[in-house]
């Protein structure tokens, strides 16, 4: 049987700061984000079923990621839990949507993250095969399964 590949995308605005960074980065700042998500596996054969033809609903891959990723971080700031609590404050209004991250915010690591909530939520017989994380226009981090085998 043959195996295809599924991708959907996704934008969302996000700001972060990278503890003890020795640039530019180490202060607030965002990004315009365009996260790529790629699944593969045998497409639905079954007659009978609604889904016939189909790796993976692409709705329902939107729910996913949706609900695990671009929801809760989009319009957010992104910090390390191990930054200071004087750096923001949760009764101020320019910090009511953070999000605490138990690693350090940057593109790659943000990636590893996604991809691993992403793996957890999909059909059992849906792998992930990628994610492709646009932190700029011209910049961006990858995760492929094969790499992690």
């Amino acid at each position: 049987m043959t195996k295809i590949r599924l991708t959907k995308e996704f934008e969302f605005e996000m700001a972060h700061s990278l503890l003890n960074y020795d640039g530019l980065c180490q202060h607030i700042h965002g990004h315009s984000y365009k996260l790529a998500v790629t699944v593969i596996a045998i497409p639905n054969w079954d007659k009978n079923s609604p889904k016939r033809g189909m790796v993976m609903d692409f709705g329902d891959l939107k729910r996913i990621v949706n609900k695990l990723i671009t929801k809760p971080l989009d319009h957010a700031f992104v910090v390390n839990a191990e930054s200071p609590k004087e750096w923001f404050t949760s009764n101020n209004q320019l910090f009511d949507r953070t999000t605490k991250v138990n690693y350090q915010p940057t593109c790659e690591n943000m990636v590893i993250d996604f991809a691993e909530r992403i793996q957890a939520a999909l059909p059992k017989n849906v792998s992930l095969f990628s994610v492709k994380l646009h932190e700029t226009a011209t910049s961006y981090a990858e995760w492929y399964a094969d790499d992690q085998k």
